[in-house]
């Protein structure tokens, strides 16, 4: 976890959602079918360093963080993820914790359940209300050597990112062991602030972050493939009995 996610609302759902000031991109390209290495949104927030305002803006990354001091962007295939108990220790995303902690925008995502027979069964896991999720995560710039130049003889920069997870909650742990920290509307600015800086404070809003409360939605095998895309994709299983409303006391 977290693997694969669903990101399907346009630039204006998003700017409106997340409260953001500034938009990098003209338009959004969804997807139902979110892979590492894929370019996700990232909602981060700057300091002014002369007026000491703050600017929320909604950029695109690398999902996969790649730490500044790597050779190569393939370690960021490794780095999709960053447990919430060791990332301010971990030398690949304590800087970040730190400094450069962002959000990234997803209507739901996927896991794979374990069945006692060896096989597997997709589950699309999403809000209540199926509203935007705000999964906490954090975000580096790296150089990339191979684009080097005239102009940037150290190449250009390349910003990547890494979602959070944490240990799921009982219910949750049913269907696997961790789920991603997803920041609630009334925690997002604190989370996004960089002036939010010292190890404790960070400590402690990773702590105040709830459990998040998800339904399961048991859907197709064509996710499992990162060529197929649409919107089909997070559509119940015909026939499936447990439809979203009877599994709200579940989770």
């Amino acid at each position: 976890m977290c693997g694969r996610f669903v990101i399907a609302g346009n630039k204006a759902d998003l700017i409106d959602a997340f409260e953001v000031d500034e938009a990098v991109e003209d338009e959004i390209e969804p997807s139902w079918n979110v892979a590492p290495t894929d370019t996700v949104q990232l909602v981060v927030e700057r300091l002014d360093p002369e007026t000491g305002e703050l600017t929320r803006w909604l950029e695109p990354a690398r999902w996969g963080l790649i730490p500044s001091w790597s050779k190569s962007a393939s370690v960021g295939s490794r780095m999709i993820n960053a447990r919430s108990e060791t990332l301010l220790e971990k030398p690949s995303f304590r800087a970040a914790a730190l400094k450069r902690r962002g959000i990234v925008p997803a209507d739901g995502y996927y896991e794979w359940r374990k069945n006692d027979d060896g096989t597997k069964t997709p589950i699309y896991l999403h809000g209540p209300d199926g509203g935007h999720l705000g999964i906490a995560g954090l975000y580096e710039f790296w150089r990339d050597p191979a684009t080097a130049s005239e102009e940037h003889p150290k190449g250009t920069w390349v910003v990547s990112c890494s979602i959070i997870t944490r240990p799921a909650s009982d219910a949750l742990g049913e269907i696997h062991d961790r789920t991603p920290v997803i920041v609630p509307a009334d925690l997002r600015g604190d989370w996004l602030d960089p002036r939010n800086d010292a190890r404790p404070a960070v400590q402690e809003l990773l702590d105040a972050i709830p459990d998040p409360h998800l339904l399961p939605r048991l859907v197709g095998s064509r996710v499992g493939s990162v060529r197929n895309n649409g919107p089909d994709l997070i559509d119940p299983l015909p026939g499936d009995v447990t439809a979203d409303a009877e599994q709200q006391t579940l989770l």
